[in-house]
């Protein structure tokens, strides 16, 4: 029987995975390539559910987050500084370059609905909008009670489903052709990247190091790895079902030109009124204002467990973390400043870092000492492995693509 209090931490996951950038993506494979790519989405959703039902199992038998137990497991220093600066690298400084771009997103969703509201000062023009989603950001994550900050989460994640999953009946899919999209995998001209693009928008390390985390906070018992398991298999399918909504919507508009999340509103609109890009507004406003805030929350529970410092919600390091980088986020964002050095810098360490991640999950996930009958089984142990090879050919692929070579 499913109970609502045991029901949280994969929900903040799913809240963190469905942001502008897979908003985007989404839209970007379902206008060039219809539904031909859904096979593609329902693979980076297993895989999602494998390393984050790993991650929560280690975090609950352990009660610590994934971070200290990552540290704690190099006795020699010099890799241990190593494993400090990837992991730090990825997620503080890689949170802190893609904040603005939550924000934004949440920007977008009321710009569609409200119209522009900024002024200039100084010669720079101010987007009042970003300081309304980082307020409401900032008090979210100031209350810093675990319980509210997931009901928030949920009812945002619940705002997103309505609206996602409204648009896409809204367009009456062909569901042989949407069946076929899932279940056959098909590689249309020049793909490959959007293909990639999914799987790196669903596949997120900063999501695997909150989940071990928030399932150390709120369960203490082996016992309760069912509940972790219903949590997260509900929460990653109501994910799932939001993103590919998101497709189908996209794939029903002829001649659709994605630049950024907010083009599908604009795009469906004439074709099925202006409810219908209400709808997707609201939706990209969740989506803005749920990674806007988990960004920064992952970022305190790694840095704060990386530097040895308590990672009590409430506590003044773990508070400063979130806040700045909530407050660059909401500086760049308001100002339009996209740094795009930092957030290429951000990428190559994400994709070193996910691969070592899923190494290093496999690894502690057959560690007996550490999680006595709880370690993996044979077949989980396979499916991992192949998930190591598929992480680190998308690590190589979006290292490659930043510098240049492909």
């Amino acid at each position: 029987m499913i109970s609502l209090k045991n029901i949280g931490p994969g929900t903040v996951i799913a809240a963190a995975f469905i942001g502008p950038g897979t908003i985007t993506m989404c839209s970007i494979a379902g206008a060039k390539y219809g539904l031909d790519l859904l096979w593609a989405l329902l693979f980076s959703l297993i895989v999602t559910t494998i390393l984050q039902l790993t991650a929560a199992k280690i975090g609950l038998i352990t009660q610590k987050g994934l971070s200290i137990n990552l540290i704690s497991s190099f006795s020699n220093s010099f890799y241990k500084y190593i494993a400090i600066f990837l992991v730090l690298s990825a997620i503080l400084v890689g949170n802190t370059a893609y904040e603005a771009g939550n924000i934004s997103g949440g920007v977008m969703g009321m710009s569609s609905v409200f119209g522009e509201f900024s002024f200039s000062l100084a010669g720079f023009k101010i987007n009042l909008y970003s300081l309304v989603v980082g307020m409401m950001a900032f008090i979210i994550l100031f209350i810093g009670n675990r319980k509210i900050i997931e009901k928030v989460l949920i009812g945002l994640v619940l705002l997103m489903s309505f609206a996602f999953l409204t648009s896409a009946i809204i367009v009456k899919p062909d569901l042989l052709i949407l069946a076929k999209g899932l279940f056959i995998p098909k590689f249309p001209a020049d793909s490959f990247i959007v293909i990639v693009g999914l799987i790196g928008t669903t596949v997120v390390p900063y999501n695997i190091f909150l989940h071990a985390s928030l399932v150390s906070d709120k369960w203490d018992s082996p016992s309760d790895f069912d509940f972790v398991k219903t949590d997260t298999l509900l929460a990653v399918s109501l994910g799932g079902v939001i993103s590919m909504s998101v497709m189908i919507t996209a794939s029903a508009i002829s001649d659709l030109q994605i630049n950024s999340a907010s083009d599908l509103g604009y795009a469906i609109e004439p074709v099925f009124g202006s409810f219908s890009k209400i709808i997707i507004s609201l939706g990209l406003f969740a989506a803005g204002l749920t990674s806007a805030v988990t960004a920064p929350l992952a970022a305190s529970y790694v840095t704060c467990g990386c530097l040895g410092w308590s990672v009590e919600s409430k506590g003044y390091k773990f508070r400063l973390v979130w806040f700045c980088v909530l407050f660059l986020g909401v500086l760049f964002s308001s100002l339009n400043y996209k740094s795009i050095e930092v957030i290429k810098f951000a990428q190559v360490a994400n994709g070193i870092l996910l691969p070592v991640i899923a190494i290093f999950l496999l690894i502690v996930a057959n560690n007996k000492k550490l999680l006595k009958n709880h370690v993996n089984s044979y077949l989980f142990n396979f499916i991992t492995v192949v998930i190591v090879l598929v992480t680190i050919f998308i690590g190589l692929k979006s290292i490659l693509s930043v510098i240049g070579l492909i």
